[in-house]
């Protein structure tokens, strides 16, 4: 399934460099693809997934037309959302 990236989450890369922090769009596809959370958010979909072994990656996207759409993605503390 193709992958794209809006303008926003394009940006997101960029920020996280900015604090030594790399997110590649291989893990951002890896966690839409195969997550180990899933949920429904106002129409449009996260999935999380391990970042690191204290860190989850959450991917907000959403699909049209078989296009997978991601919105937005963000590091949280594993255990915040109920997700370890």
């Amino acid at each position: 399934m193709k992958v794209v990236f809006t303008k926003h989450a394009l940006k997101k890369f960029s920020d996280f460099k900015v604090f030594e922090i790399i997110v590649t769009k291989s893990q951002v596809r890896k966690i839409v693809i195969n997550p180990k959370y899933n949920l429904p958010d106002n129409g449009n979909k996260i999935s999380a997934a391990a970042f690191n072994e204290k860190q989850n990656l959450r991917v907000v996207y959403k699909e049209e037309k078989g296009v997978i759409i991601v919105i937005t993605f963000y590091i949280y503390r594993k255990g915040r959302y109920g997700e370890y």
